[in-house]
């Protein structure tokens, strides 16, 4: 590849002898001989650079906007890190955030709990009562709960909360459901 690319092959559309292009030969030689840095971004500078991204997306006419927002969370060197990233483009460091239609409903029983005092296991509780309480049967579709988290029970990793204490959380969810309408 490289003796035949003498100069010519600067376009982008510009094709070997046996039919590729060679732009997209040589953006595979630039990702098999990348170095990587052997140090994880920090949870800031990405949020930074997604929600750029995303804001590019909002100048120019012929790009459609993003239609989705974005929560990042993970562990750094400052520790545990929450960011929000908006469909403009904004972005912001949280303690507690909600996204998508019961948004609203979900930051306000958020900023109930204190959460500096809760450990993961029971947030993970906490954030299911939330959700089931705010879902409206009569309007709302079913939905299936599904749960992940950062954690040092989870080693800092993003990973699926275990089975049994998801179990535990729609138990305690429903059982709380079920106290509110009682009273």
């Amino acid at each position: 590849m490289s003796s035949i690319g003498t100069g010519y092959d600067l376009s982008v559309t510009t094709f070997s002898p046996d039919g590729r292009v060679f732009q997209i030969e040589y953006a595979a030689k630039a990702v098999d001989n990348s170095g990587v840095y052997g140090e994880q971004i920090p949870v800031k500078e990405l949020a930074e650079r997604v929600a750029s991204y995303v804001h590019l997306c909002t100048l120019y006419w012929w790009l459609r906007p993003f239609g989705c927002g974005i929560i990042l969370g993970g562990y750094d060197r400052d520790g545990p890190q929450l960011y929000m990233v908006e469909p403009s483009g904004v972005s912001y460091r949280y303690f507690g955030a909600a996204i998508g239609k019961g948004r609203q409903a979900a930051k306000t029983e958020i900023e109930k709990l204190k959460l500096s005092e809760l450990t993961c296991r029971q947030g993970v509780i906490e954030v299911a009562k939330i959700i089931y309480g705010i879902h409206d049967e009569a309007k709302d579709k079913e939905f299936e709960l599904e749960m992940s988290w950062v954690c040092d029970e989870s080693n800092r990793l993003h990973q699926k909360v275990p089975d049994e204490l998801l179990e535990e959380a729609k138990a305690a969810a429903k059982a709380a459901l079920e106290e509110m309408d009682a009273d």
